[in-house]
């Protein structure tokens, strides 16, 4: 099913979450880049557009300061991503340069999804960059960003974003191979959810545990993401983005994942 949800959609959004993007030292994981955008461009070569949704700002910036890593300051933490943007930017665009293509970059806050004019003018530029056959790369603005205007997490920037531009389909690629019953990490019985076609009776019928990966701020928020986008009518694919080439191995039928539809 995987497989004919990604030939059939013309309009992908690709959500990456910070885990995914960052090695095993908490940097910036460049390998995973130069992976993932040979894969996105192959994609575009057959007739997809594509738009990413990228975490990370704050793994770039403490690729770049260490000597912030353990300030907890608001401030200081808002700084961090305004430094970061500028560095994850700069490796989107080596990644994809070396294909042909060029980036652009979207930071969006809550109240930007909020205002009708602001709402028309993200449309309107995510159309424009696509059909030109640039690659949006899409994140929330956490250097404005205050509790009353802030999005929260990008799993549900991604379902917005998606619905914004009227997406095919989303994909958010995590560290876990999709919806479990439980806790992987907890439980050696764990099953893979293949397929979920009633969110909400998901969520009664699954254990989430810990506010770990797989707790708040994990797979709750994917849920409610695939939630939002399904409102719309948008399938959503749930799989491990640390896979080697896994977008290609999804398109192929040889990754699993969760398929909400």
């Amino acid at each position: 099913m995987i497989d004919q949800l990604i030939a059939k959609a013309r309009k992908i959004i690709i959500k990456i979450g910070s885990n995914t993007l960052a090695g095993s030292d908490g940097k910036i994981n460049f390998a995973f880049l130069d992976e993932f955008a040979l894969q996105v461009a192959s994609l575009m070569k057959n007739g997809k557009q594509i738009v990413v949704v990228s975490s990370g700002a704050q793994v770039a910036g403490l690729s770049t300061l260490d000597k912030w890593a353990r300030k907890k300051d608001i401030h200081y933490r808002q700084a961090l991503c305004a430094v970061g943007q500028v560095q994850l930017m700069k490796a989107w665009r080596r990644a994809f340069e070396k294909d042909g293509f060029f980036i652009a970059q979207i930071l969006l806050t809550r109240e930007d999804f909020n205002d009708k004019n602001r709402t028309l003018n993200m449309r309107n530029t995510l159309f424009t960059l696509v059909d030109e056959g640039i690659i949006p790369i899409i994140n929330e603005n956490d250097t404005v960003s205050v509790e009353e205007i802030k999005i929260g997490d990008n799993d549900t920037l991604a379902a917005r974003s998606a619905i914004l531009w009227s997406a095919d389909l989303l994909i958010l690629l995590s560290d876990i191979d999709g919806l479990y019953d439980k806790n992987p990490k907890e439980f050696s019985d764990a099953k893979l959810v293949e397929e979920v076609r009633d969110v909400e009776a998901a969520r009664k019928n699954i254990t989430i545990g810990e506010a770990n990966s797989f707790g708040t701020g994990g797979i709750a928020t994917k849920l409610d993401a695939a939630e939002l986008a399904l409102s719309y009518g948008i399938p959503t694919i749930l799989t491990d983005g640390s896979k080697p080439r896994c977008i290609e191995s999804l398109a192929a039928g040889l990754q699993k994942g969760t398929v909400f539809k």
